[in-house]
């Protein structure tokens, strides 16, 4: 049976995971710290869950491989899935431009992912640090997908018009889940679309009407916002892969 790590951080979201992996009969532990102990260094089933900040000390101690998204992936993506220009450059190139655009780092948050100007954009990190450009467009509501093997295992709103919709409960209308379901079946089964066995999408509504993506993560690393607990599991279950398998 696997067992679940947790970063010593407790949040809501590892409380409803932890409940699901006893219910499943997984073992789980909290970390004391951010090292980890000896007896958890040999498991044969480690599945880590945490904060990405750690996930990479956490889980080299762990000797397990996380899977991330690559850097450029949005970039790569068929602009259908898009729909909007994105490059991947460094925040030094950044600093010049005196065009607004939506700036964020790929794949951690290391500085707050918004709309920045070449001279709004923060100091204090390396210069070349890569970082994605992409047009500015409104997003009517967007979604959280969890993907294990190109099938989409269970999925929630998390946004609607920029707010987090967690005083609606992330609720999501009959439409807006026929419409999400059939887009993200379009990008899984479209074989130009480079995906881990385990991930997470993020998806919405342009303002306009049109669905596109919106940004892969790493589902070891994922809110869960309204998503089924013990689907998400069964997807942290293949996000890191043990270094001597």
């Amino acid at each position: 049976m696997p067992t679940l790590i947790f970063t010593p951080r407790h949040s809501e979201d590892s409380q409803t995971l932890w409940k699901a992996a006893a219910r499943q009969g997984w073992s789980v532990e909290r970390l004391p710290g951010w090292r980890v102990p000896e007896h958890l260094r040999a498991l044969p089933e480690p599945v880590f869950y945490g904060e990405a900040l750690f996930g990479p000390s956490i889980s080299e101690q762990l000797g397990v491989i996380l899977s991330n998204p690559p850097e450029d992936w949005l970039v790569r993506l068929p602009r259908e899935y898009r729909l909007r220009d994105i490059r991947l450059s460094t925040l030094g190139a950044e600093r010049a431009s005196t065009t607004a655009a939506f700036i964020k780092p790929p794949n951690d948050k290391s500085f707050p992912a918004q709309v920045y100007t070449g001279a709004e954009l923060p100091q204090g990190y390396d210069e070349d640090m890569p970082v994605l450009v992409s047009a500015v467009v409104r997003w009517r509501c967007e979604f959280r997908c969890f993907v294990l093997d190109r099938e989409l295992r269970t999925y929630s709103l998390y946004s609607r018009d920029g707010e987090l919709a967690r005083d609606s409960g992330f609720a999501s209308t009959a439409e807006e889940d026929a419409g999400l379901r059939e887009f993200i079946g379009r990008v899984l089964g479209d074989s130009r679309v480079d995906l881990p066995r385990a991930c997470v999408i993020d998806a919405g509504i342009i303002d306009g009407g049109d669905w596109a993506c919106v940004e892969q993560n790493a589902a070891w690393g994922a809110g869960l916002y309204a998503c089924d607990p013990d689907a998400v599991l069964e997807v942290l279950r293949y996000a890191g892969e043990r270094l001597d398998r």
